[in-house]
C-alpha cells in the first residue's frame, strides 16, 4: 500500500471540492440550511414548555450530517471521475482497491468533520444548544459508529455506480434519506410502528441517536448501545466489502466499467 497514491487521491478530492459549486452546495449550503430551518423549530418546541423535544432535534440534525456528509464523498468521488471520463486512467495507473478506498474514507471523514463542526457552532452561537454537552467521549464514540455506516452505505452505491453506471446516479444523494426515519434521527423508536421498530433495530445508527438523546439529561456512556451498534457496524462494513469487489469484478467482466466512460 503506497501513502503517495493515497496522498494523490486526496489531493485529487481536495480540488475537486474546492473547485466545483455543486460539492460546496450539496455539502455546506444544505448543512447550513437544514441546522437553520430545524434550530427555528427548536426555538419554537423551547417556546411551548418542550425544550427536551427541542433538544432531540438539534442533536439528530448534527448527528444526522455524519451520514450524510460522509456517504455523499464516497459515492459522489467515483461520479466525478466517470463524469469527466477519468475512472480507466485511475485503475490503469498503479492504483489498488484498498488505497481508493482508503483515501475516499478519509476525505469523507474530514468533509464530516469540517461539517459537524460548522453545524455545531451554529446551534450554539445561534441556537443556544452545545453538541459538547452530550460528552466528548460519547461524541467520538457516536462519530465512530455513524462514520462506519456511512462507509458501508457509500461503498454499497460505489459498486452499483461501478456495476450500472451513471444511470443509477440519483442514489449516490438521495438513497441515505431512506434511513433518515427508520433510524429514528428525530424521534425516539417506541413512536414508530411495530414492524418498523424491528427495522430500525437492524440498522447500527438507531442505537447511535437512542444513545444521544439519553446524553441530553445524562452525560453517562450506554455501552451498551453503543457495543450493538459497534457489532452491527462491522458485520454491514464486511459485507458492503464483498458487495462492491463482486460489482467491481462483474463490471470489468460485463464491459460495463469501460462504458461508464463513453
Amino acid at each position: 500500500m503506497s501513502f503517495q497514491v493515497i496522498k494523490a487521491i486526496l489531493l485529487q478530492e481536495f480540488y475537486i471540492t474546492k473547485h466545483s459549486l455543486e460539492v460546496i452546495v450539496d455539502l455546506f449550503y444544505f448543512s447550513v440550511v437544514n441546522i437553520v430551518v430545524f434550530g427555528f423549530v427548536s426555538l419554537y418546541l423551547t417556546g411551548s414548555n418542550n425544550p427536551q423535544a427541542a433538544h432531540f432535534i438539534l442533536v439528530g440534525m448534527i448527528l444526522w450530517e455524519i451520514i450524510r456528509v460522509t456517504q455523499y464523498s464516497i459515492s459522489l468521488g467515483s461520479l466525478w471521475n466517470i463524469w469527466s471520463r477519468n475512472l480507466s486512467n485511475m485503475f490503469v495507473a498503479p492504483l489498488s482497491f484498498m488505497e481508493y478506498m482508503i483515501a475516499e474514507i478519509i476525505a469523507g471523514a474530514v468533509k464530516a468533520i469540517l461539517i459537524v463542526a460548522l453545524v455545531g457552532a451554529i446551534s450554539h452561537f445561534v441556537f443556544k444548544f452545545d453538541i459538547l454537552q452530550l460528552g466528548i467521549i460519547n461524541l467520538l464514540l457516536f462519530f465512530i459508529n455513524l462514520t462506519i455506516f456511512s462507509w458501508s452505505i457509500g461503498i454499497i452505491i460505489l459498486g452499483l455506480i461501478f456495476r450500472y453506471g451513471t444511470r443509477i446516479q440519483a442514489l449516490a444523494w438521495g438513497i441515505i434519506f431512506i434511513f433518515q426515519p427508520l433510524t429514528a434521527v428525530f424521534f425516539p423508536v417506541r413512536i414508530l410502528p411495530d414492524f418498523m421498530q424491528k427495522i430500525a433495530y437492524a440498522l447500527p445508527p438507531t442505537f447511535i441517536f437512542e444513545a444521544a438523546r439519553a446524553n441530553v439529561s445524562n452525560t453517562a456512556t450506554n455501552w451498551n448501545y453503543i457495543l450493538i451498534s459497534f457489532g452491527e457496524n462491522i458485520f454491514y462494513f464486511i459485507l458492503a466489502l464483498f458487495f462492491f469487489i463482486l460489482m467491481f469484478n462483474k463490471s470489468k467482466e460485463t464491459g460495463q466499467f469501460a462504458r461508464n466512460e463513453g
